[in-house]
């Protein structure tokens, strides 16, 4: 049936609304698609449904494919799972708790692992059973502090999670390939740009991991991609190799300088290139000759709080993203005055190594990048004020706990696979796969009976879809100065057939007639039979609701013309009326 704009649930807004931050969320709100039911949740009105609702048909096709199978579990999930892998505690505020009238505990789900992983527990025992791939679309809900981007990071957003279940690690890759694959089309049918880049599992465990990230101006996760090699990877899980050590046999004492008025690390170079007795015969010295010591505060999920310090070279810093992936679950936190006044050993903004380490008085664990090699030498702090150390030496004056990597990654950084120049790129997170292995099973005790009839954990996949995310992602990727431009697969119809213009009837019935046309060759059709609504309002409208295809029958009817405009491709065509069905549906076919 034809779906006519004067009955269709949709106000379009001409102005942009106040809190909306990128273009997808400012878009979809003003054609209609989505409302603003809370902070971090929205409401589907019914072209967004229709959206969402293909977005979700793609996956299930392409999930029922590969042999997976869909569940569906409830939103709201009993405490004991959750506690029993300690996600109860790690997940922190993050989490939405809740209980029942009789106290007893629950959460909604933030994601489904233990649920999946007891629901195999309970029904399978044998290795005959496996592998057995099952899947949800489900909405979850995590407790961001500051929502943003609309559909992009809320409160309460939809994802498709599926779980593979293999008897061994060669089943497990099978399953995680089969996967992988899956989503390669999926995101192809969607038509989303996308890169497949290494990541990191953080919370979620596992060990191998990867993102699918459409890039994107307006993301939130950088990644970095080498032209030569095809190299890629989310900021948090490029890894610098350890540098080499360093012979420091001719490397002078320790020597503590006076360096007076020097709050930054390019005065302090300044100071010891601009005095004689400071300067060094093999060039000047620069920021990376440098060691910078930050310290901040983790959170663990217990509530226990502990101090860690990072040393990086000068002429970086260091990445409270990259920090926060490798310290998970723990939080990142400053270190504040009332930190300082607790350890008087650090002195802020002369920190060295000799304060720190747990083999120091501070007793602060001390990690280092992996750039300063052993044998390196530095100009850092002294730790007392107004004073630096220069020739101090990595392994000969002071030692470090451990090496961390969470340095800040930059454009040119060398490429860890071949040794070109890396380039950093933003995107958004569309799907993320992951090996997690037997993490869950081994906590929830799930097991089968192998070949020979021992008990055997079994091995997982994980492997998520942001459905909600996609909209926005795809509304991102398919707009213009107009408004939306949404690829066949996924728009919520294929054709908007316009009235327009001052009718004697015969431009109704040139509509009504085309439209009808689109709909009996299969066609999804919404009609603009609005009346006392200006043909301008009309365009505006179609060219904002980013249908593929737009029939305007207008003052052409007159002389036996309508106009059909491709809104991918953007061209408009004047065709007869008796040429405009076939006409159309050639435009919907190349969108």
């Amino acid at each position: 049936m034809v779906q006519r704009l004067s009955q269709l649930f949709v106000r379009t807004l001409r102005d942009n609304p106040v809190d909306a931050e990128v273009p997808s969320h400012r878009l979809l709100v003003r054609a209609g698609y989505i409302r603003r039911a809370a902070p971090g949740g929205y409401t589907w009105l019914p072209l967004g449904w229709r959206v969402y609702q293909n977005v979700a048909r793609v996956i299930r096709e392409e999930m029922d494919a590969i042999g997976a199978q869909e569940v569906h579990f409830p939103a709201m999930l009993p405490r004991e799972p959750y506690e029993a892998t300690g996600r109860w505690t790690d997940y922190g505020d993050n989490l939405f708790r809740l209980q029942d009238r009789r106290k007893v505990d629950y959460l909604l789900g933030p994601t489904h692992e233990e649920m999946f992983t007891l629901l195999v527990k309970d029904l399978y025992s044998s290795y005959k059973d496996l592998p057995v791939w099952l899947y949800q679309i489900q909405d979850k809900f995590r407790d961001e502090a500051r929502p943003r981007g609309g559909l992009l990071r809320g409160r309460e957003f939809s994802m498709k999670d599926s779980y593979s279940f293999d008897i061994d690690d060669e089943g497990l890759q099978r399953s995680y390939d089969a996967h992988r694959d899956a989503y390669v089309r999926i995101f192809d049918r969607l038509g989303l740009p996308y890169v497949i880049v290494s990541a990191m599992s953080g919370a979620m465990g596992g060990s191998a991991s990867e993102e699918f990230l459409f890039p994107c101006d307006v993301g939130e996760d950088t990644f970095v991609q080498c032209a030569s090699c095809h190299y890629s990877a989310n900021t948090e899980a490029v890894r610098v190799g350890a540098a080499s050590p360093i012979d420091h046999s001719s490397t002078p004492a320790q020597r503590v300088v006076d360096t007076p008025n020097t709050p930054t690390i390019q005065t302090l170079v300044d100071l010891f290139n601009g005095r004689d007795d400071l300067r060094r015969t093999s060039g000047q010295w620069q920021a990376s000759d440098t060691l910078k010591n930050v310290v901040v505060m983790l959170r663990h999920p217990d509530g226990r709080i502990e101090p860690l310090a990072v040393g990086v070279p000068g002429d970086r810093e260091v990445d409270m993203k990259r920090l926060e992936a490798q310290v998970s679950p723990a939080e990142v936190q400053p270190f504040e005055e009332a930190d300082f006044a607790k350890h008087p050993a650090l002195v802020k903004g002369y920190i060295g190594p000799g304060a720190l380490g747990t083999k120091n008085a501070s007793g602060i664990k001390y990690l280092l990048d992996p750039r300063i090699a052993i044998g390196s030498e530095w100009i850092t702090g002294a730790d007392q004020a107004g004073k630096h150390v220069m020739h101090l030496v990595n392994g000969r004056d002071f030692e470090a706990d451990g090496v961390i990597d969470v340095a800040e990654v930059r454009d040119d950084d060398t490429c860890p696979q071949c040794g070109s120049a890396l380039e950093i790129r933003r995107g958004i997170e569309i799907g993320h796969v992951f090996q997690l292995g037997r993490k869950y099973a081994e906590t929830l005790d799930l097991q089968v009976l192998d070949q020979n009839g021992k008990q055997r954990v079994v091995t997982m996949g994980s492997y998520g879809i942001g459905v909600s995310r996609a909209v926005a992602a795809i509304a991102e990727a398919s707009h213009d100065e107009l408004g939306l431009r949404w690829p066949r697969e996924i728009a919520p119809f294929d054709a908007h057939v316009v009235i327009a213009g001052k009718d004697d009837g015969s431009i109704t019935q040139t509509a009504n007639q085309i439209a009808e046309g689109l709909q009996s060759n299969g066609m999804r059709v919404v009609l603009d039979d609005r009346v006392g609504v200006s043909p301008g309002v009309k365009f505006k409208d179609a060219e904002l609701l980013g249908m593929p295809v737009v029939v305007v029958a207008g003052r052409g009817v007159a002389n036996g013309v309508v106009e059909v405009r491709n809104r991918i491709t953007g061209t408009t065509t004047e065709t007869p009326i008796d040429q405009a069905v076939s006409l159309a549906l050639a435009e919907i076919a190349k969108a």
